[in-house]
C-alpha cells in the first residue's frame, strides 16, 4: 500500500509540474485561454495536482512508520 500511496504521489506531481509549465509557456507565449478554459484556471488545476501529490507522499510516509 506503501509503494502503490508513493507512486500515486508521484504521479500527481509530475503531473502537475506538466500542466503547470504548459500554463506558464503558453500564458508567456501571449494565450489566455486554451481548451475553452482560461490560464489560470488550468495553472490553479496544475497546483492542486502538486498539493495532492505532496499529501498523497505525506500519507505514503506516515503509512511507513
Amino acid at each position: 500500500m506503501r509503494v502503490l500511496l508513493s507512486v500515486m504521489g508521484s504521479l500527481a506531481g509530475w503531473a502537475g509540474i506538466l500542466v503547470c509549465l504548459a500554463a506558464g509557456v503558453l500564458r508567456v507565449g501571449g494565450s489566455f485561454h486554451f481548451g475553452g478554459y482560461e490560464l489560470n484556471t488550468i495553472f490553479l488545476a496544475g497546483l492542486a495536482l502538486l498539493v495532492a501529490g505532496a499529501f498523497v507522499k505525506l500519507e505514503a510516509l506516515a503509512i511507513g512508520r
